[in-house]
């Protein structure tokens, strides 16, 4: 290969980043015809997920994380939360957005740490305001941004801005985040302020915290976020620890499937119930040992919400029409394997997977 031929291959490739260019992830690829296939069960899929794209990646080094820093491999072969994101144009991918807006119910903009993360996510919310008026989120990066930038994404459109914690209590995050071999650690204060001012910005129930099941946490950690952020009407979303191979956890085990799901449990009680510290019993390794029942509401209040199937479904943020807006699917775990958050209303068969899964006869369930 001759030395001009290698030259132009460099300048090609240092045009395919953001703004230019962005990550879908692979069921939005599905979605908005990219790519052919279909999911291992049929649903009505709109959630579009878009993942900045640089060549010299994200500079965190996160431990659990797919895209981090010190990870072997190229950045743009690099997965994240184990799904492959292929690269599209961005003037494209808006086109599409617009061609299929009709199917669409979410579109949610991930960032990077990254020098020009903010200022290439302006210009992609910009593009995508011109042409598309489905409801769209932002999950910062919070080393890039201030008040006055958060300030600019409400005032271009963004109605949800997103903050990944990740872990939930300050210690697991400098272990996991901040205390990190390449040096690029983060700051569990920047992230509370950015939580707070976004808070301010957006309003009630307009900002989500991501959690991760699994670094480490116990389920008192777990559920005392859950109440704090509920009482500041914030979402929390879940998520199940999914090991990246090649990571630094890359060998660690998932959380068990009966402790998740009864996590699960306890964050839809918190957040849709009113449930509070009252209604929870731990054990001195703050693992959960008692869920206290409604009995004010015939005690059922529980069993009603199993039966629902809500509490078991893929947390995101919602549609125009409050209805569940980012559906995204293989989150938490691979096609393969059982599904840990459903994209979709679990039905009987499900559920009665779901019930034997979490093992709720095992935890003490009193009336209060």
């Amino acid at each position: 290969m001759t030395v001009e031929r290698k030259l132009l291959l460099v300048v090609a490739d240092e045009r395919r980043q953001s703004p230019d260019w962005v990550r879908i992830s692979y069921a939005s690829a599905l979605a908005l015809r990219y790519r052919s296939g279909r999911f291992t069960r049929d649903f009505d899929f709109g959630g579009i997920n878009l993942l900045l794209n640089y060549n010299s990646g994200c500079r965190s080094d996160c431990s659990y994380c797919g895209l981090a820093r010190t990870r072997p491999g190229d950045y743009e072969d690099k997965s994240f939360i184990r799904v492959d994101w292929p690269l599209v144009e961005t003037d494209d991918l808006v086109d599409r957005l617009a061609k299929y807006s009709e199917t669409l119910t979410r579109l949610c903009i991930s960032m990077v740490t990254h020098g020009s993360a903010y200022r290439d996510t302006f210009e992609i919310t910009r593009r995508i305001r011109e042409k598309v008026d489905t409801p769209l989120s932002i999950l910062v990066a919070p080393p890039t941004l201030n008040r006055e930038r958060l300030q600019t994404f409400r005032d271009l459109g963004v109605d949800m801005i997103g903050i990944g914690l990740d872990a939930v209590t300050e210690d697991l995050f400098r272990r996991h985040r901040t205390d990190v071999p390449s040096g690029g650690g983060l700051s569990w204060q920047k992230y509370w302020e950015v939580v707070d001012d976004s808070r301010e910005i957006f309003g009630p129930w307009k900002v989500n915290c991501h959690t991760l099941v699994g670094l480490g946490e116990t389920d008192h950690d777990m559920v005392r976020l859950f109440i704090d952020l509920c009482d500041r009407q914030i979402f929390p979303y879940l998520f199940c620890f999914n090991p990246e191979p090649d990571s630094r956890m890359g060998s660690e085990e998932k959380s068990p499937m009966w402790r998740w799901r009864r996590i699960q449990l306890a964050k839809h009680l918190i957040e849709t119930e009113g449930f509070r510290w009252e209604h929870f019993g731990f054990d001195e390794a703050g693992s959960l040992t008692e869920i206290k029942d409604e009995s004010r509401f015939d005690g059922r209040v529980i069993e009603r919400a199993v039966d629902s199937g809500v509490p078991f479904m893929t947390n995101g943020c919602p549609g125009s029409n409050g209805e569940p807006g980012c559906t995204r699917p293989y989150g938490s775990y691979r096609p393969s394997e059982s599904m840990r958050d459903y994209p979709f209303l679990p039905n009987q068969e499900d559920l009665a997977i779901i019930r034997e899964e979490m093992a709720l006869h095992e935890v003490t369930v009193t009336s209060f």
